[in-house]
């Protein structure tokens, strides 16, 4: 190997890595994004599967994943002396230096394929369902694909196009987690009998929002690093490779990127008269989600239109899956990968340099047959093979957690967990400080009393240390919501409005005996008030005895 080939190596190796480790970044990004569109009693067990879907997913497809891919490649169309043996020990036992890299960057892709079905799912599948998913996804499924496609096999052959996988990765995991959803069925409450569909909106659009802003970051390692060689070396002589068209692939998908973005935006302005943050996101990553397949090959003009089309389709894709197929996909992930995906791999011929270089109606359609089929088959396999996963572990009651469960929300119930655990010590270290007696400190005529209080969350910590300056710091905290003056208001989530009426508060109850209830109440008034309405209410009430469990104690000494 001459000088000048070692070097073009070397700059070719370290340019595939940042790129594979731009990819992993957008994990990050899965993780806000998805955690953000579930309820927040529901976020642990989305950030645990985004966790266990690149962990046990990347160990699958180094095992079986990697060399599947070129097996099934060579059993469809690839040319080439080839052995089972010998693909799988060219992963597992690598004597060319390439292929240290190549399996790490095709595993990125792989783990972005599995990923996206967890959001489609979140809120009622049960984790052991989910991880025997991603091991037979990244094993089998999708290595199979691959096979067909890049690996050399008959779509291949074809004349097939999808540069960095709109279809591939992107297509293929909206379909399968549209047909997971669809098994599995709709959270509690989704739709009524009749079939109307409620919103449940999720807890976070700060969360989304800056984990679209990850995904589209790591997305320049997709597309643009599946530009994956720099220099080539012929004769003596070193070039461009695949970097002839780099800056192409970086135009476009921040083109289309933004043009995502305005066509969603726009539709939801135009539906609903507001611009929905989460349509924004969303579109943002639809219109990135469209120019994956054709980012190497397409006039500029072709793809701020493919983004537009791309991010004005999702409103009304979500709206159809949601309310004619009364599908429950969670955080969108059909209209943002599947037909987002979809529909940039099939208008490649379209927008292809070539078409506009020189225009033939027959070389056009004879593209769109072939881009058709190519979607045709890798649906039919992804979706046929989802059903029979997700459908036997229906049958068999494995698909989804328990009504209890999933009203009690996964955090606690697959993991015993609260992501928010507000109602934590504060300031103290787990040390009690010594003005905190749990024996209050003056007369109360004899008698117990029952202070409850509805509090603004925020408050909290302040009502707490009201309580221990006037001598009594035992409390009981529940989580609730009601409504009394503050009045309701209008919520809306992807477009959909919804009315407010329940606020969130705190419930603080203290029973007292030897200091007076009417202290303990102001003290909280004290501490609680804004001066603004929904600052809740104080009830003083009596309590007619009182026992200590561990003592037995009886009355005040109990209290």
């Amino acid at each position: 190997m001459s000088d000048l080939e070692v070097i073009a190596q070397g700059i070719n190796l370290l340019w595939v890595l940042i790129a594979t480790f731009l990819i992993f970044f957008m994990h990050a990004g899965f993780a806000m994004l998805e955690a953000g569109q579930v309820r927040s009693k529901n976020v642990a067990n989305q950030l645990t599967k985004n966790l266990l879907t690149w962990s046990v997913g990347v160990m699958t497809f180094f095992l079986v994943g990697a060399a599947l891919s070129s097996i099934v490649g060579h059993l469809t169309g690839a040319t080439g002396a080839w052995s089972v043996v010998g693909e799988f020990a060219a992963i597992l036992a690598p004597t060319d230096i390439n292929t240290w890299v190549d399996w790490l960057f095709g595993a990125v892709f792989a783990m972005t394929a599995a990923t996206i079905v967890s959001g489609a799912v979140a809120g009622r599948c049960k984790l052991r369902t989910y991880v025997g998913y991603t091991i037979l996804l990244a094993g089998v499924f999708y290595p199979v694909v691959v096979g067909f496609t890049w690996a050399g096999g008959f779509l291949s052959s074809l004349g097939f196009h999808d540069f960095a996988g709109g279809m591939i990765v992107h297509g293929m995991g909206g379909l399968a987690g549209l047909t997971a959803a669809w098994i599995i069925g709709p959270r509690l409450g989704r739709f009524d009998e009749d079939g109307t569909a409620n919103v449940i909106p999720g807890h976070s659009v700060t969360f989304a929002a800056l984990g679209t802003l990850i995904l589209a970051f790591g997305w320049y390692g997709f597309n643009v690093g599946t530009a994956a060689t720099v220099f080539s070396v012929k004769n003596g002589t070193i070039s461009l490779a695949a970097f002839e068209t780099v800056g192409r692939v970086a135009l476009v998908t921040t083109l289309g990127m933004g043009a995502g973005t305005l066509g969603a935006g726009a539709v939801s302005l135009i539906r609903t008269g507001k611009v929905d943050t989460l349509y924004v996101a969303n579109g943002l990553l639809a219109g990135l989600v469209g120019i994956t397949a054709i980012a190497d090959d397409i006039v500029w003009p072709g793809a701020i239109v493919v983004g537009l089309l791309a991010g004005a389709q999702l409103p009304f894709v979500f709206e159809f899956v949601e309310k004619r197929l009364q599908i429950d996909d969670v955080c969108a992930v059909f209209p943002v990968h599947g037909s987002a995906g979809i529909l940039g791999t099939l208008v490649y011929p379209l927008v292809a340099v070539g078409t506009w270089q020189s225009f033939s109606l027959g070389a056009v359609l004879s593209g769109l047959a072939v881009q058709a089929t190519g979607i045709a088959v890798i649906g039919l396999w992804i979706v046929g093979a989802t059903v029979v996963v997700f459908g036997g572990a229906r049958k068999l009651g494995q698909a989804r957690v328990t009504p209890h469960h999933e009203k009690e929300g996964l955090d606690a119930s697959e993991h015993g967990v609260e992501t928010y655990p507000e109602f934590g010590h504060e300031g103290t270290h787990g040390v009690v400080p010594e003005s905190l007696r749990t024996d209050g400190g003056r007369p109360n005529s004899g008698k117990i009393k029952l202070v409850t209080a509805i509090v603004r969350p925020d408050k909290l910590g302040d009502v707490k240390r009201g309580l221990a300056e006037v001598g009594a710091p035992s409390l009981t905290v529940t989580n609730v919501s009601g409504r009394g003056n503050q009045p309701a208001k209008l919520g809306q989530w992807r477009g959909e409005e919804y009315v407010v009426d329940l606020h969130q508060k705190v419930k603080v109850e203290c029973v007292v005996a030897d200091i007076p209830a009417e202290e303990v109440a102001e003290a909280i008034c004290d501490a609680a008030t804004t001066g603004e309405p929904g600052d809740g209410k104080v009830f003083i009430l009596p309590v007619e005895d009182a026992y200590q469990v561990r003592t037995g104690k009886q009355g005040q000494d109990a209290v």
